[in-house]
């Protein structure tokens, strides 16, 4: 069987050691990521690290963004399925986000929970990448709201959604923890009971990249 090309093999490696440093950031944070661990686990040699990154920090922005992609992409599998089925799109993302597998599912979970308390000690550039995370976020909130979401609207629903993740997460008592998510479920769609009941809007009222 013929071996790959050189440039072919490079991107694979760097895809091992993203997925590998996405999932590790989100579980133990970005002081925890080491990158010999990284390499290691990736099933690479440390000392090939810096053909893929210049830096730790340049890893670690790599692996916020990389985390956020799957992230939104695991979501969206989720969501859709909900929309498909008729469930309006707020409901479908409140459901979703605060489900209780995000309770221990944090190495696939949200990026945004797992790493937002930290980005204050971060580099620049890591924070920039943050940054990202965050009004990704509030991109997602604003979507399933529909159009006429001004973005400031989006902020209280995406932190509510975040800190109840956090604090389920956290609390260390699993029945607590689904109280946690269940009560800020009933308490969202309570408060947006109007976009709760709002059907999915069709594919020619879209906002672009939704």
């Amino acid at each position: 069987m013929p071996s790959l090309p050189r440039s072919t093999r490079k991107e694979e490696s760097r895809d091992r050691i993203l997925d590998v440093a996405s999932r590790t950031v989100r579980r133990v944070g970005f002081d925890g990521v080491g990158v010999a661990d990284v390499m290691k686990q990736a099933g690479l040699t440390h000392g090939g690290f810096y053909a893929h990154f210049a830096s730790r920090d340049e890893l670690l922005c790599a692996a916020a963004l990389r985390a956020g992609q799957d992230s939104r992409q695991l979501h969206h599998s989720h969501a859709d399925r909900l929309v498909a089925a008729g469930v309006p799109p707020f409901r479908a993302l409140v459901e979703t986000y605060l489900h209780e597998s995000g309770i221990d599912n944090v190495d696939c979970g949200c990026p945004v929970a797992a790493l937002v308390a930290e980005l204050p000690r971060q580099s620049a550039a890591v924070r920039g990448e943050g940054h990202g995370l965050l009004l990704g976020m509030q991109g997602l909130v604003m979507d399933a709201l529909g159009e006429g979401t001004s973005p400031e609207s989006a902020w209280p629903i995406a932190a509510t959604l975040v800190g109840a993740l956090q604090m389920a997460r956290a609390i260390g008592d699993r029945d607590q923890a689904i109280a946690i998510l269940a009560s800020t479920k009933r308490a969202l769609l309570s408060q947006h009971a109007e976009a709760a009941a709002q059907p999915a809007r069709s594919t020619a009222q879209a906002r672009p990249g939704g």
